[in-house]
C-alpha cells in the first residue's frame, strides 16, 4: 500500500440552503492513525465527514486530497483512496454479506474491466479480517448489529483503501458490540496501517479508540490533539455542558470521563 494520503480542510464552510453549518473549519488529518470528531449534537460533525468524504460541496473553502481539491476530482478516483461508511446503512433485503462486501470493488471496475481473480481476493481478505469469513452466505437483514457493521466495514475494506470514514458506526448498537466494532476498526489500523476518521457520540470510546480527537462546538474546532492533551473537566464544561471529572482509565491508561450528578453532590433534584 502506498503511504497514506494528506487529507486538510481549509477555511470550509459547509451549509444546507441559507443554514450554516460548519463555519470556516481549519484542520489537517493525520495519516496513518485514528481520529474521532466529538461535539454536542447539531455542532456539525457528521456534516465535516460528508465533506471529507466529497458528499457535500464546500460552500467556500475547499478540502484538499494530497494537494488537489477533492471536488476537482473524478468520483471513481476518490472512491479508491477513500472508504465511506454512512450513519445505519441499509442492505437490500436478502442480500448475502459475500454480495455486499463485492460492492465495494465496483470503484475498481469498468466495462474493460469486470469481475476478476483479484477482487475475490480482496473480498476473501476482507471477510477474513472482520471475522466474517464463515457468514459470508448468510443475508445481512439476519445478522446481528455487531455482526452487520462487520459486513459493512469488509465492504469499505474490499474497497481497498487508504482512507476510512466513518460515521457514528457503533449507532443503534449495544455496549458490548460498540467494543466489538471498535475493537475492529482499532486493529485494522494498527495491522494495515489505514488513516480512520470518525464520529462518535460516547466520550470515553472515543478517548480509549483514538489517537486523535477532534472537538467542534457550533460548527468550528475548539480544540484539537492526542486525547490525553486535551480531556479537562473545562473543556467538557465548556463544549458539552458537563460537569465532570476527569480520571485515568485503569485498563487503556487513558482520561475517563466520569460525569458528576446530583447523586455524587448531594444535589436534590425537584420532580
Amino acid at each position: 500500500m502506498s503511504s497514506s494520503p494528506q487529507i486538510t480542510a481549509q477555511d470550509v464552510v459547509l451549509a444546507y440552503g441559507d443554514r450554516v453549518v460548519v463555519d470556516g473549519l481549519s484542520t489537517q488529518i493525520p495519516p496513518g492513525q485514528v481520529t474521532t470528531i466529538i461535539g454536542p449534537n447539531g455542532c456539525g460533525k457528521s456534516t465535516f465527514l460528508r465533506s471529507l468524504a466529497r458528499l457535500l460541496k464546500p460552500a467556500s473553502g475547499q478540502v484538499l486530497l494530497d494537494g488537489k481539491a477533492i471536488t476537482s476530482l473524478r468520483t471513481r478516483e476518490v472512491a479508491k483512496v477513500l472508504g465511506m461508511l454512512p450513519q445505519a446503512p441499509v442492505a437490500p433485503e436478502g442480500l448475502t454479506v459475500a454480495d455486499l462486501v463485492a460492492k465495494g470493488r465496483h470503484p475498481h471496475q469498468s466495462w474493460l474491466r469486470q469481475w476478476s481473480r483479484d477482487d475475490e481476493v480482496e473480498v476473501d481478505a476482507a471477510l477474513r479480517l472482520t471475522g466474517m469469513h464463515e457468514l459470508a452466505d448468510r443475508a445481512v437483514d439476519e445478522l446481528s448489529g455487531g455482526q452487520r457493521q462487520r459486513a459493512w466495514i469488509s465492504m469499505a475494506l474490499a474497497q481497498e483503501t487508504d482512507v476510512l470514514l466513518l460515521d457514528e458506526p457503533t449507532t443503534y448498537l449495544d455496549l458490548a458490540h460498540q467494543v466489538e466494532v471498535l475493537d475492529l476498526v482499532d486493529q485494522l489500523q494498527a495491522e494495515l496501517g489505514r488513516t480512520v476518521v470518525m464520529v462518535l457520540h460516547d466520550l470515553n470510546l472515543a478517548v480509549r479508540y483514538s489517537d486523535h480527537l477532534i472537538v467542534m462546538k457550533e460548527g468550528r474546532i475548539v480544540a484539537e490533539g492526542a486525547p490525553e492533551a486535551l480531556m479537562s473537566r473545562e473543556l467538557l464544561l465548556d463544549v458539552f455542558g458537563l460537569d465532570s471529572q476527569v480520571l485515568v482509565d485503569p485498563v487503556s491508561a487513558r482520561p475517563m470521563i466520569v460525569p458528576v450528578g446530583g447523586r455524587r453532590t448531594g444535589v436534590v433534584l425537584q420532580p
